[in-house]
């Protein structure tokens, strides 16, 4: 099978998924289509004197009674548990035997406070002194090396080839899924595994948000301070967690009796370079990503029956995906919502994370709500699918990805076409 352009088509056969909300899809999607918030108060490092207390955090039982890890670790450990949970449902290739290459989207890495003031205890305060000590300390060399989690889960899962990791801010998850796809398309793999894991809920990048006013403040009842589209949004609130998929060629997946959860159908990108955190005000990469994504998958604007939004709650991003789906869908637009409301922005893994949903939107026939939608903003001019999940048979879904820098990547998902 080909598509509009004779590339071969993507299909997606596994997912695997972690979240505020639960350990695997099993956990998170219902609560999700319930409008259940994973947002709570942090407890993991002390909060005192912070601007903002609240994060969805992911804890895992092997953190019980220890110091809790570093964000490195955290990712590669997310990223583990939903690689496993796609790898089972897909049922491709025996246990670390992966047919396929490893497309890896996490966030940067850095040698973090705690490490830091190891090392500070060993050698002393000073950079210099710093850096001596580390010279001992290949642990940490291990894991600040960015290629080294995508190497240590090649090794894990036997996927094929060097594994490419990629960071492109809040669109890396759909980044990951991009490269995976143009791989497949390209015939340079029949299968591919891609993945989106951030866990960077830890003090530094907490307070680097916080001082950029990205943050919502809204601490004293944390399952209702993310409100995407909403009047009184304040911010959006950091979170972790992780999602994999398995991409296959279709015509190899149908010929080993897959079951087919849909196709991955067009990917659009368009990068602006305005600014370090704020999107250029015309729109343009926002809208010629969405409008890119559409020609790709071979579609006009009417087709679309849902679009998973980026929706982080901030009120200029909010209200530039407004203006972005306008110029795009014009007065027709599709209702559209936000999973951040409820899991809140997982950063490196939203993109992956939300075309998950996206599937399993189309899969079930249920658009997922956006929760804590009190009061409307009279800017927001589209439907948000406010609080309560609601039935809709849609064939094809776009998922948004709007990233710091500029950075914007869309997909399109779609049902098995019959």
């Amino acid at each position: 099978m080909q598509d509009h352009f004779g590339r071969r088509v993507v299909a997606v056969t596994g997912l695997g998924a972690v979240t505020p909300l639960g350990f695997g899809l099993a956990e998170t999607w219902p609560a999700l289509l319930a409008g259940r918030s994973g947002i709570r108060r942090i407890t993991r490092f002390p909060i005192e004197h912070l601007r903002t207390t609240i994060a969805g955090t992911v804890d895992l039982p092997e953190e019980a009674g220890r110091e809790p890890f570093t964000s490195p670790v955290r990712v590669e450990k997310l990223a583990t548990l939903a690689i496993a949970e796609a790898l089972d449902m897909a049922a491709l290739g025996a246990p670390g035997d992966f047919p396929g290459p490893l497309f890896l989207g996490m966030p940067p890495v850095e040698v973090e406070w705690p490490d830091r003031f190891s090392l500070a205890r060993a050698g002393g305060p000073t950079y210099a002194a710093m850096t001596a000590a580390a010279g001992e300390r290949r642990d940490i060399h291990d894991t600040v090396l960015m290629g080294g989690i995508g190497e240590r889960l090649a090794d894990r899962f036997g996927t094929r080839g060097a594994p490419v990791s990629v960071s492109t801010a809040c669109a890396t998850g759909a980044t990951s899924i991009q490269l995976a796809v143009e791989a497949i398309q390209r015939g340079e793999a029949s299968a591919c595994l891609a993945v989106g894991a951030d866990g960077t809920v830890q003090p530094e990048s907490l307070i680097r948000f916080s001082l950029l006013s990205a943050l919502s403040t809204r601490n004293d009842d944390p399952a209702r301070a993310s409100r995407p589209f909403e009047k009184h949004r304040d911010g959006f609130v950091m979170s972790e967690g992780a999602a994999a998929l398995v991409l296959e060629n279709y015509d190899d997946a149908v010929a080993r009796g897959a079951a087919i959860l849909g196709i991955v159908s067009g990917c659009g990108e368009r990068a602006d370079s305005f600014h370090r955190t704020r999107s250029n005000p015309d729109g343009n990469a926002v809208i010629g990503a969405m409008r890119v994504a559409l020609a790709d998958a071979g579609l006009q604007p009417a087709d679309i029956g849902y679009v998973n939004a980026h929706g982080t709650g901030t009120p200029e991003n909010d209200k530039m995906e407004n203006l972005g789906m306008r110029a795009v869908f014009g007065e027709a637009a599709p209702p559209l919502s936000s999973n951040k409301s409820m899991i809140g922005h997982t950063l490196s893994a939203a993109g992956a994370l939300e075309a998950v949903f996206s599937l399993l939107t189309i899969r079930d026939g249920m658009l997922p709500p956006t929760i804590n939608h009190e009061e409307p903003d009279p800017a927001i001019t589209l439907d948000v699918v406010p609080n309560v999940a609601r039935p809709a048979q849609v064939k094809h879904v776009m998922s948004n990805s709007f990233g710091f820098g500029g950075q914007n990547t869309c997909l399109v998902l779609s049902a098995e076409p019959r």
